[in-house]
């Protein structure tokens, strides 16, 4: 074959290569490439709205008027001001609400689980009862009872002045009410998928219910307890409405509550100071994320089942 045929045969190769090329883009765009497409949106719908609050934040007008334009103007006087003004103890509100969404975490962590280790592995009188108590407990969230719970704490308050009104160590003990049932019953379902012969095996050498909790169950569901802990934190660091009604000392307050503050007069609203408040809020709840994201595809799934 001559020089001539070797370029005809290369160039008709190449046209058919473009042309199956174009044929399987189009293939897999039908097949998958759209719902990159539909992601990509997903994604700047999502984006928009904490781009827009972090330009806010650098915005050193104070109003939402002059914030359609993003990252406009960038200044940190906001977040100078949030820690150098008298009048806004933000750094006070940042450490009670660290305070109060760890321990609530914590505590909500370590009684669901031995709840949940309790309905799991124990037969007793009243098991399904209490399973399906904490089920339907579900339906009415404690903003219902709000105000019941304000008049008991106050009598509360009275005999026990450490755990009554206006006390973190209150407000945690409502929010630990609020948090055990159908975190209870989430992690029943994750436990009912460790295998019973675990137990049995431990129990055969010995080792007691206690034993068997610590140094093999809470191992071997440690997705879920991240979860959990996770949730709660974030649930805990954004409350606002039983924080605002039970922390009656604005010394006591959360970031929720101080913010809430600085937007809620006619007159004094300062939307720049509580956007950058809102951002720095957000950065504990944004780390624990991080860190923990690889347990919580298992700790969501895992538990359903059964």
């Amino acid at each position: 074959m001559g020089a001539g045929g070797v370029t005809a045969f290369g160039e008709k190769t190449l046209r058919r290569t473009k042309t199956d090329r174009r044929r399987s883009f189009g293939a897999w765009f039908t097949d998958t490439g759209w719902r990159h497409v539909i992601a990509w949106i997903a994604i700047v719908f999502a984006l928009f709205p904490l781009l827009y609050i972090l330009s806010v934040s650098l915005n050193p007008i104070g109003t939402l008027t002059g914030s359609n334009q993003l990252f406009r103007t960038i200044d940190i006087s906001n977040y100078v001001r949030l820690f150098n003004s008298p009048d806004i103890p933000y750094g006070r509100w940042y450490v009670n609400s660290l305070i109060i969404a760890v321990i609530t975490s914590v505590f909500t962590v370590l009684l669901c689980a031995l709840g949940a280790y309790a309905f799991s592995r124990m037969r007793f009188k009243g098991r399904r009862f209490g399973l399906a108590t904490l089920l339907v407990l579900q339906m009415f969230p404690q903003l219902l009872a709000i105000t019941a719970i304000f008049l008991l704490m106050i009598q509360i308050g009275d005999v026990f002045p450490a755990i009554g009104l206006g006390t973190h160590a209150g407000l945690i003990m409502i929010y630990l009410g609020g948090a055990l049932g159908v975190n209870t019953f989430l992690m029943y379902g994750f436990f009912n998928t460790v295998p019973t012969a675990i137990d049995e095996a431990a129990k055969i050498d010995g080792a007691g219910h206690a034993r068997v909790f610590f140094t093999i169950m809470l191992p071997l569901v440690t997705p879920i307890l991240i979860v959990i802990g996770l949730l709660t934190f974030i649930g805990i660091i954004g409350e606002f409405a039983i924080a605002s009604v039970i922390l009656t000392d604005p010394n006591q307050q959360t970031v929720a509550i101080g913010l809430f503050q600085l937007v809620s007069g006619f007159m004094s609203q300062n939307w720049g100071i509580f956007a950058a408040g809102a951002v720095l809020a957000a950065l504990p709840v944004m780390v624990f994320f991080l860190v923990s994201q690889k347990y919580i595809a298992g700790g969501l799934t895992a538990g359903s089942v059964k």
